[in-house]
């Protein structure tokens, strides 16, 4: 323990002294255009929604038809009873659900209005916004519909309530994708220099020689990354609460936990980087290119995954923002325990064991 120390706290040193800014000018630039062509767009298509029909009638029924042909929508099933919405929506299987009243074509029909009731997930408040607007546009049209065979006009009030996010702010949708990105980014490109360097500046054959092990070695280059980006996580949830008024809904131990692990996610995938370039130029150009356009784009943070493509959907799979974003969204904003993102937990946990068992495979006793 006393040579782990040591070496613990050499990194230290390196961590405070050498810092280096490289400028990503090749090749960067190709594979913004052919992933943001992909990815970037406003428009939201074949969301998952569900209906509550209560008043199983004529109107209803053709409302509904109306929203399950449109290409924005998908009709996932048709709920019995509004209770099922609430577990529908912590499933996080659904965008929206629509719920018709009793009696609503009566109501249509003899006191010419009616209303509906839109419940959307304003976690995500652009897409929120989005979709209610697209139910109101259906509803208009069918009523537009109506009028010309009426000699008095019909009214109907879609009825909307955002859930997690009533308010619509912008911080309980980047909060998250924030808290990814930096403890993602900043744990992988600090760490990807750390083996590289110890080459370049030749200290790599005093650490071959001495009797530490090479897994002491790859925890002593790690642990001062994880304490200084659990400092970050710190700082990012003290601004969230005080600056940007998001109260976290639930368990900041679970937080806490949930964030370490994608911590030791990065810093065991920077240790692989590091062990398979040879240089620090490298190592860096490696973890920006493979891990910043990802994160933005293929993490669900700035745009919808469902909307790109199935094979860059298959490729968000194996990002590890795109997992703990939705942890973070769970837990922060909807206050679900541990049983709601054990799934995206074990994936992490998972990414984290093969990550380091490889850098662990690929680090050399040997200089060649």
């Amino acid at each position: 323990m006393k040579q782990l120390f040591t070496f613990v706290k050499k990194e230290f040193y390196h961590v405070f002294r050498d810092w280096k800014t490289l400028l990503m000018l090749f090749g960067l630039p190709v594979i913004q255009i052919v992933v943001f062509g992909f990815a970037l767009t406003n428009e939201i298509k074949k969301a998952n929604i569900v209906v509550v029909d209560n008043a199983k009638d004529l109107a209803s029924q053709q409302i509904i038809d109306k929203m399950e042909g449109s290409k924005f929508f998908s009709l996932q099933k048709t709920l019995m009873s509004s209770s099922q919405i609430d577990a529908a929506f912590k499933e996080g299987t659904i965008k929206l659900a629509v719920v018709f009243p009793v009696n609503f074509n009566t109501d249509l029909l003899h006191l010419n209005k009616a209303s509906i009731q839109v419940i959307a997930d304003a976690s995500d408040p652009n897409t929120a916004i989005t979709l209610t607007s697209y139910v109101s546009s259906i509803v208009g049209d069918y009523q537009a519909q109506l009028v010309p065979t009426s000699a008095i006009p019909f009214t109907i009030q879609p009825e909307v309530r955002m859930l997690y996010n009533p308010d619509l702010k912008g911080a309980p949708n980047f909060v998250p994708g924030v808290m990814a990105m930096v403890l993602l980014l900043v744990c992988v490109m600090m760490t990807s220099v750390s083996i590289v360097r110890e080459k370049e500046l030749g200290t790599m054959e005093i650490l071959l020689v001495s009797p530490v092990k090479p897994l002491m070695v790859i925890i002593a280059k790690a642990i001062p990354y994880l304490f200084l980006s659990l400092i970050n996580l710190c700082a990012i949830l003290i601004l969230s609460v005080y600056a940007l008024d998001l109260p976290i809904k639930g368990s900041l131990l679970l937080l806490f936990g949930e964030s370490a692990l994608l911590i030791i996610t990065a810093l065991s995938l920077g240790l692989l980087v590091s062990t398979v370039t040879s240089s620090q130029q490298s190592a860096m150009f490696t973890s920006m290119l493979g891990l910043m356009l990802p994160t933005m784009l293929l993490s669900g943070y700035m745009f919808p995954i469902e909307n790109m493509p199935i094979v860059l959907q298959l490729i968000s799979n194996i990002v590890p923002a795109r997992w703990y974003y939705i942890i973070v969204k769970a837990v922060m904003l909807k206050g679900l325990g541990f049983s709601a993102i054990w799934k995206e937990t074990l994936i992490l946990a998972g990414m984290a064991v093969f990550f380091l068992a490889l850098a662990l495979r690929n680090f050399k006793i040997r200089l060649e």
